[in-house]
């Protein structure tokens, strides 16, 4: 069985984009551990944001999202109280939008590992005060 896991925009990036720093290191990482990657299209928006240095990167993104490359988690409007709730208690981070939906996705599929290269995932907490464990090491 594969294992499904939570991956946040900075890997993402770093996947599609030859010249970041964690290029190498994530691909390396993802060939080694076979994985589902779960995620959410606030964090998709901001890979494809930070992608829009090339049409050709954010096409190849896109066509490996439709090959299931990524699970889309969907956030529902339901779900913004608890966005606004994280984003108040979280404020000093301060938690962007991505990372709220995030942490409501691993509340909601009882996901508890991420790959991330976001030191706020130490910070961030889910009910009941449980940690999103950061399963990405940086070698820097």
């Amino acid at each position: 069985m594969i294992k499904s896991i939570l991956i946040d925009a900075g890997p993402l990036i770093a996947l599609f984009d030859k010249d970041d720093r964690y290029h190498k290191k994530i691909n390396e990482y993802l060939k080694k551990n076979r994985l589902k990657l779960v995620s959410t299209i606030a964090v998709i928006t901001e890979v494809l944001h930070m992608l829009d240095f090339s049409v050709a990167a954010q096409i190849d993104f896109l066509e490996w999202i439709s090959q299931e490359g990524i699970i889309i988690h969907n956030i529902q409007q339901k779900e913004i109280t608890r966005i606004i709730e994280l984003s108040k208690k979280y404020q000093d981070v301060p938690m962007d939008f991505a990372d709220a939906t995030l942490v409501v996705a691993a509340e909601q599929t009882g996901l508890r590992e991420i790959i991330t290269i976001d030191s706020d995932f130490n910070i961030y907490r889910l009910f009941r005060k449980e940690k999103i464990e950061n399963v990405f090491i940086d070698p820097y």
